[in-house]
């Protein structure tokens, strides 16, 4: 016989308990599945309201994911995560003072709890409130100092403000509880290049290529600050793994740095296409979480995107805006596709490339004739004496005015055009670039000797 004291589970909690396990396990159909299975006996249980809310932001729909985590805090007001994690979607929305709110509430709720504190920190350093932004990370500090995560945001606002002692300290302290920080190693690094000590950010990179030979990031940069063996291109490991690192915050980081490059893109693609129409077989090659997307649309009659990050594609779907989204390498796609498009963009990807032959012959081979190319890299400090190409010791490439010019015209490209325009601001400072423009020729008449008119 049963004893009467035993209870019995409730279902309704033992579905929740089922769908938490799909979430957390990457099976997210199955635990949107649950989830709703949940709502549609309660439809206002909290836990799965915030639950599903959480699954549309990472899928980037966030107009969802808002009302369904406002719908869980109305169901269970007093909750701080509710807040927290609501202002984080109004962040990803650009709302910026909703989020500072929620915030604000989610630590009268609960005065210790460490993601809002950090996240508001982060949140009024974007908006010029650095004092303030700073007593914020500190207190998560304080409150959890074995964290890394705190010292690695504490360590990024000392470097905004030029306070590179100060974000060595924070690097050394985070270091000592995870010696392993890509993050935290690589702030070391710039903090260093930056008070100008060469041998200390070597230091780093050589131990961290020794204990972890198979990471691409010391590798890349310790070529940037010795010029030894630089790559003609970043390896597509680096690329992958550095844009999957910060896919989440990657727009919030570029609106911070006034990032122009997709707007110049969109502004030349206008004045060499004419007006928009849905006219165009278009390629946004290097598409990342998609901000030239919704620029390029208003011309497309195809919007296609190609990017080496499956983070940066995801979101990149999210917008809504692209036919295809294609993970792959870009030159490599762009073989693979003759005469498919008549346009191709890239805004900023090419900043990972130095020898930019083999992209202009690619892309010559990509485009329709008369279909135009459309693009920016970072432009060298002065080019007198200069070679072609260098890898600076941020990591990225920038190039010079004639040798971009002479690779697309060897390539067969017509109607090259470079113009010098600022692409974003860095360290308090404005990075130089080239935003360029070139068209494939149109096709020859017939002959009895065809020749392909790009090489």
């Amino acid at each position: 016989m049963a004893d009467p004291t035993d209870t019995a589970p409730d279902p309704l909690q033992t579905l929740l308990a089922q769908a938490m396990q799909c979430h957390a396990s990457g099976r997210t159909a199955d635990a949107e599945r649950l989830y709703g299975e949940v709502l549609s006996q309660d439809s206002r249980h909290p836990d799965a309201l915030h639950l599903l809310g959480l699954l549309a932001a990472r899928d980037d729909h966030l107009e969802r994911a808002q009302s369904l985590i406002w719908q869980a805090i109305a169901a269970q007001p007093g909750e701080a995560m509710f807040h927290n994690n609501l202002a984080n979607v109004c962040i990803q929305r650009g709302q910026l003072a909703e989020a500072e709110a929620l915030y604000v509430r989610a630590l009268e709720l609960d005065g210790s709890r460490l993601d809002a504190l950090s996240n508001l920190g982060l949140l009024l350093s974007r908006t010029d409130r650095p004092d303030a932004a700073e007593q914020l990370l500190l207190k998560a500090v304080e409150l959890a100092p074995h964290n890394p995560d705190w010292r690695q945001n504490l360590a990024n606002l000392y470097m905004s403000q030029g306070r590179q002692t100060d974000a060595l300290a924070q690097c050394h302290d985070g270091l000592v509880v995870a010696p392993r920080s890509r993050t935290l190693r690589g702030l070391m690094v710039l903090a260093y290049v930056h008070l100008g000590l060469k041998p200390k950010a070597l230091e780093v990179l050589r131990a961290w290529i020794a204990s972890e030979p198979d990471d691409p990031y010391p590798q890349h940069h310790l070529a940037a600050l010795t010029g030894e063996q630089v790559p003609q291109r970043a390896s597509d490991d680096y690329v992958s793994r550095l844009f999957d690192g910060f896919a989440g915050s990657f727009d919030a980081k570029l609106a911070d740095l006034s990032y122009q490059a997709p707007q110049l893109v969109a502004a030349a693609v206008a004045r060499r296409v004419g007006p928009a129409g849905h006219r165009l077989d278009v390629l946004d090659a290097g598409c990342g979480t998609g901000l030239c997307g919704p620029l390029l649309a208003p011309f497309a009659r195809q919007l296609v995107g190609v990017d080496l990050s499956e983070g940066m594609l995801r979101l990149a779907f999210g917008r809504n805006c692209y036919d295809s989204l294609i993970q792959g390498e870009l030159v490599a796609f762009l073989r693979s596709t003759a005469a498919a498009y008549d346009l191709l963009a890239s805004a900023d990807t090419l900043c990972y490339f130095g020898a930019l032959e083999g992209f202009a012959e690619a892309a010559c081979t990509a485009l329709r004739a008369g279909g135009w190319l459309v693009f920016t890299v970072e432009a060298h400090p002065s080019d007198a004496g200069l070679p072609d190409y260098l890898l600076q010791g941020h990591g990225r490439y920038s190039q010079s005015q004639p040798y971009v010019e002479s690779a697309l015209r060897g390539a067969g490209l017509h109607q090259v055009e470079t113009q010098a325009v600022m692409l974003r601001h860095e360290g308090g400072q404005p990075v130089p670039g080239w935003l360029v423009t070139a068209q494939a020729p149109a096709l020859p008449l017939r002959s009895a000797h065809h020749e392909t008119p790009c090489r």
